[in-house]
């Protein structure tokens, strides 16, 4: 039986059932204020979704000026300009080869949508008999029913597990708790060459599509891929006629230092997921990106896409999107996430390497990781009881300071926290973050 005295006041079903969650009432570049006067740092844009920072006054005119031009044009009747314009603005960005855009209003439903596209793809090319999924432990790829068949996290699957559909997962690329107990290099990228174990166990005929995190993100806390995963994961795909979806709702739109995180590698995808920042998070929009060469294969042998929704290539939500895309081109934010993150990085490095509950500083761009372990030597985690990252987390709040869970990276056990700021953060608060950090995990740890 419930406790009625932890029972929320009001009728809104909240995301956290805390009895009292402060009230925010303002938000400017990378502060949020509450009801009280309380200030907080938005070291972690959210979730990780505000790019350009809060309170932009160019995309609320673009918004403005859309609802009064037309609201709502639902896309099977009229394309509109903001559609049009965010799909040409992302093409300039994209890697080579990735030419058409499909806007959607959450991650979840374009990760959903790329599974389904993949399929469609291959019955487009008269290859009816591929239809299953591959994709990795310890993924995060949305809580929607096919997202979560796909997701890596058994934690969000096991209540729903009857509902869902069937997907093979593989290690993902974590050199730090190698699945198979290797260092790189001399592990020749055993967990990349896992793909094509996995695609030739399970028949090459039958396998549509490999699902991927490009930097994996809140489930592994900002852990980058090493040098050469992806051209593996690329040739191996290309060998079997497996189309390559990465997932970037988390770590794309500049997050990374590209536009793209894949560019980093030079891997172009079949098929790419964007979100969260795409429209800096004032709406709800994300995308799916698909090689023109897929798009024409579907166009003229499928009769297009079997998907749809009410609210896709919205014009609020894609003006919204091209708003962000000229800020950001503009003001060359994506261009100083790649100069000034690393100075980010070692900032978080300089403070926190020495502390014995720090095993591992890492990241890349504005996306950054800070796992924190009971044993360094061994990195052995904190049994996830003792919830040592919900109470650093709720420190550094009660402090101002704002950062990102990340939960179960060892097994059920592990902690950590995301440092994933507005691109616009400048780097003095770089310094007042990293001792704040600090100070918390001391303030927890060391009692």
């Amino acid at each position: 039986m419930s406790n009625a005295s932890n029972r929320r006041e009001g009728h809104l079903f909240p995301r956290r059932l805390d009895p009292q969650l402060p009230v925010a009432v303002k938000a400017d570049g990378v502060w949020i204020e509450d009801q009280d006067g309380n200030r907080y740092l938005d070291a972690s844009g959210g979730a990780i979704v505000v790019n350009a920072g809060h309170g932009r006054k160019e995309i609320a005119q673009a918004v403005y000026d859309q609802i009064l031009a037309y609201d709502y044009i639902h896309p099977t009747m009229f394309t509109t300009p903001a559609a049009e314009g965010l799909a040409d603005a992302l093409v300039a960005h994209a890697p080579e080869g990735i030419d058409r855009f499909y806007f959607l209003s959450g991650g979840a439903e374009a990760v959903e949508a790329a599974i389904k596209l993949a399929r469609q793809i291959h019955l487009a090319n008269s290859r009816p008999e591929k239809f299953r999924l591959i994709s990795r432990w310890k993924s995060y790829h949305g809580l929607t029913l096919g997202a979560l068949s796909a997701m890596g996290r058994a934690a969000f699957q096991t209540p729903y597990a009857p509902m869902l559909a069937h997907a093979v997962h593989i290690p993902p690329p974590y050199c730090l708790r190698c699945s198979y107990g290797l260092t790189f290099p001399d592990c020749r990228l055993r967990c990349a060459l896992a793909l094509e174990e996995t695609i030739l166990n399970m028949g090459p005929e039958t396998v549509s599509a490999f699902l991927a995190e490009t930097v994996s993100g809140g489930t592994l806390a900002a852990c980058p891929p090493p040098p050469g995963y992806f051209e593996v994961v690329r040739k191996i795909c290309d060998t079997y006629d497996v189309l390559l979806i990465l997932d970037e709702v988390l770590c794309g739109m500049g997050r990374t230092g590209r536009w793209f995180a894949c560019q980093h590698d030079d891997v172009v995808p079949d098929l790419v997921t964007l979100g969260k920042g795409l429209a800096g998070g004032t709406v709800p929009l994300s995308a799916v990106g698909v090689k023109g060469i897929h798009f024409d294969v579907v166009c003229a042998n499928g009769g297009g896409f079997t998907h749809g929704g009410t609210f896709s290539h919205h014009p609020v939500a894609t003006a919204a999107g091209l708003a962000l895309v000229h800020i950001l081109e503009r003001e060359q934010l994506v261009q100083r996430v790649s100069e000034v993150g690393g100075v980010l990085g070692n900032t978080l490095k300089s403070h926190l390497k020495d502390l014995p509950w720090v095993g591992d500083v890492r990241g890349i761009g504005f996306l950054w990781g800070l796992e924190l372990v009971r044993d360094k030597a061994s990195n052995t985690p904190f049994p996830r009881k003792h919830k040592v990252t919900e109470k650093i987390w709720q420190a550094l709040f009660e402090n101002g300071i704002i950062t990102y869970k990340s939960t179960g990276l060892a097994g059920l056990d592990g902690d950590a926290l995301l440092v994933a700021p507005p691109f616009v953060m400048d780097t003095a608060d770089f310094e007042l973050v990293a001792s704040r950090i600090r100070a918390a995990i001391e303030q927890v740890l060391s009692t």
